[in-house]
């Protein structure tokens, strides 16, 4: 890999290249600071040139590490400055006031700011995905001992003894929280009135087995992966197992930052999604990764923890190993980070059907606001990157029911569990 130009004042021929195709396209976004077609005073400059971008010590905070580390971020004359954070109620409260620019963040959780259904409300800005799949369902090793392994056994051994079942997520209106409740659900599990669901930060989730303060989780990776190591857990299923290539983390901030810096929102999004690239490329990016983020400034882990399952090398604790060919990917030739406007649409689903949010939102009308397809387009256009031809997407759930979109109230309304 060539050395990566670090000046600021004089962008190198790359990238303003970069900017100048960005320039010629047309700028039409959902948000009205951005609107008129020029970059500011005419030029391409970045209007703030150091971005804190907060992230919690998970596997998919990778693109955000990799694009300082690497020196995408000053290639595109910017400085991206990873802020480690503790919990993601901390990121949302950091977001909303204004301590960090941007954050590696919950899908939900974006959703749930921007209508105020966790916690402060604020307008909010999906700039782009930073992975799909690699999050899984953890049992503790003492449930799986007495023959809870998956969803239908889990169901059995609940009904064979009962007593208060503890799961966890790791944000109420977020990604593993949805997917907690829509596997038990599916499971004929209903996560209302027959368990007990808890929120837990992700580094915290293993300590947390350990001690029996819960029988399950879902969070992301590494932490999976390490309680099989610890031996204290099995995986029952992964994520991809749930929604095949499902949206997860998202590069997220408010609307007033993306109105405010224009320049400098588009170029996090090139760092990011060069860096999302370069992980994608090869086995040895891969590994590269795996190294930087388990160390003490990022995740904190060993590496072993996380190179297995990011190559889609898998086992679920109990001696089975496959392969995963819908293991975590950043880029995928693109096809992860577009935000399309029905992924944004089916956690307000979810948000609905598990009484987060008490009546129908216009489902269509809040993605609009939220996820920047216009922006998106116009910074991947400039990079050469392929975008899909619709904004919505059709996908099939592990209980059979099809997302696609076109009628969410029916859809929301339409589960058997439901709040």
């Amino acid at each position: 890999m060539t050395a990566p130009d670090n000046s600021t004042s004089t962008p190198n021929p790359q990238r303003r290249s970069l900017l100048a195709a960005a320039a010629a396209l047309p700028f039409a976004t959902g948000l009205s600071g951005l609107a008129g077609g020029a970059w500011a005073q005419g030029s391409d400059k970045p209007e703030k040139e150091e971005v804190r971008i907060g992230f919690i010590p998970l596997t998919d905070c990778a693109s955000v590490v990799m694009a300082a580390v690497l020196g995408f971020d000053k290639k595109y004359g910017v400085k991206i400055i990873p802020t480690k954070e503790a919990s993601w109620a901390g990121v949302r409260d950091k977001l909303v006031n204004g301590e960090l620019d941007m954050a590696h963040v919950l899908y939900g959780l974006v959703y749930g700011v921007h209508l105020g259904t966790s916690g402060p409300k604020k307008d909010m800005a999906v700039l782009m995905n930073l992975n799909n799949n690699g999050q899984a369902i953890t049992l503790s090793k003492a449930l799986a001992d007495k023959g809870a392994v998956d969803g239908p056994s889990l169901a059995k051994v609940m009904a064979a003894n009962p007593r208060e079942y503890t799961f966890a997520g790791t944000f109420p209106t977020g990604t593993h929280a949805m997917w907690m409740h829509y596997w038990l659900a599916a499971a004929g599990i209903n996560p209302m009135s027959g368990a007990k669901l808890i929120t837990v930060p992700p580094p915290q989730m293993v300590a947390n087995m350990r001690v029996g303060n819960m029988d399950g989780f879902c969070v992301g990776e590494p932490w999976n992966h390490r309680a099989i190591m610890d031996g204290i857990g099995i995986t029952a299923n992964t994520t991809q197992d749930l929604w095949k290539d499902h949206p997860e983390k998202v590069l997220g901030t408010t609307a007033e930052f993306t109105q405010k810096y224009p320049n400098t929102t588009r170029a996090v999004m090139m760092a990011v999604l060069e860096a999302s690239r370069w992980i994608d490329a090869s086995l040895s990016n891969k590994l590269k990764m795996a190294e930087t983020v388990a160390q003490k400034a990022y995740i904190n882990t060993g590496v072993d923890a996380i190179n297995q399952r990011i190559l889609g090398r898998y086992q679920n604790g109990l001696g089975k190993t496959w392969d995963d060919p819908n293991h975590m990917k950043f880029f995928n030739d693109g096809a992860v980070n577009y935000p399309y406007l029905s992924d944004g649409m089916w956690f307000l689903t979810q948000h609905k059907r598990w009484g987060l949010l008490k009546a129908h939102p216009d489902y269509l009308a809040v993605a609009k606001q939220v996820n920047q397809t216009a922006l998106y387009k116009q910074v991947a256009g400039a990079m050469g990157i392929s975008v899909p031809k619709s904004d919505f997407r059709t996908s099939k759930l592990m209980d059979g029911v099809v997302w696609d979109g076109k009628d969410p109230a029916k859809y929301a309304d339409g589960f058997k569990i439901k709040a």
